[in-house]
């Protein structure tokens, strides 16, 4: 910490860390100087401010203001406000995107293939959704063929035409987004309340070229166009009705459309130069304080 006090120009904190959060948060807020900028990285921002909100003794609650600005995993106008609200100078959401080395198209595997599939591991704050989202239209389309991946489903009561193929390993997942007629995002429930928060598995699916059926949150317009780049739905009846509808044709123009989308617009390059031009302008802003 003292190498980082001499030399930094700025020193980010990461939540959830796990070893020392609070001592860390403190630190790194204590940092702050006309010449060093410092910044809190939060990557589960509904979390962080359920958790504070809650807790008006909670220690972040004070240093909130200290930092020079807040980044987010995501949130848009709800997370920026609600920090604003706490004494953020600033808050900008940077948003999960695409890495295009690592997920594109892939030849189908025959272990994934299905009419919808559905990659995720059993969380509390998901599994209802999951239960509404997937396992419902797969009880109501008998004659569709669905794929569930990811950790702790085993012991989960599942229809009949559900194929659960367990944890899937990230060098499978272009496969998994690849093969299956259309793939499902499904979002935790705090981020589904905050809405502009695309999981990464939104851009892994796209980059792959896959037709994704989302559950509706706001702000989805801002990374896919509805109808045309990818499908929403409001409840499990809508996923069901989605799926008795979709032309294997449709699935693949959707799915084309969102690859095409997500490189213009949605890869790390681009998260990457978003945050160099927010350090540039604040640098610039201290210079003049500086001055001054």
């Amino acid at each position: 910490m003292d190498e980082a006090r001499r030399y930094a120009d700025l020193v980010i904190k990461a939540s959830g860390v796990g070893v020392f959060d609070e001592l860390l948060e403190e630190a790194v807020a204590s940092m702050a100087s006309p010449r060093r900028l410092t910044a809190f990285w939060d990557v589960d921002a509904p979390a962080t401010l359920d958790r504070v909100q809650n807790n008006a003794q909670d220690p972040f609650h004070r240093l909130i203001p200290q930092y020079d600005m807040i980044f987010t995993y995501g949130g848009g106008d709800p997370v920026v406000d609600a920090y604003t609200a706490l004494g953020a100078r600033a808050c900008h959401p940077i948003y999960n995107a695409l890495d295009e080395s690592t997920h594109h198209p892939v030849d189908p595997d025959g272990r994934f293939a299905a009419d919808c599939g559905f990659l995720g591991n059993r969380l509390p704050d998901r599994e209802a959704r999951v239960e509404e989202f997937f396992l419902h239209p797969a009880a109501l389309l008998p004659d569709k063929q669905f794929v569930l991946g990811g950790s702790g489903w085993g012991d989960k009561p599942m229809p009949a035409n559900v194929k659960y193929v367990g944890h899937v390993y990230t060098r499978d997942h272009n496969a998994f987004n690849c093969t299956a007629r259309t793939v499902l995002n499904i979002n935790r429930s705090s981020m589904a309340r905050y809405g502009f928060s695309p999981a990464t598995r939104v851009f892994e699916a796209a980059g792959a070229g896959a037709c994704m059926i989302t559950d509706a949150w706001e702000g989805i317009e801002l990374f896919l166009e509805p109808d045309e780049e990818v499908l929403v739905a409001q409840n499990g009846d809508d996923v069901a009705r989605l799926l008795q509808g979709l032309t294997p044709e449709r699935a693949r123009r959707i799915g084309r459309a969102a690859r095409a989308r997500v490189l213009a617009e949605h890869t790390y390059r681009h998260r990457a130069e978003q945050v160099v031009k927010i350090l540039d302008a604040k640098t610039k802003q201290q210079k003049v304080r500086v001055l001054a």
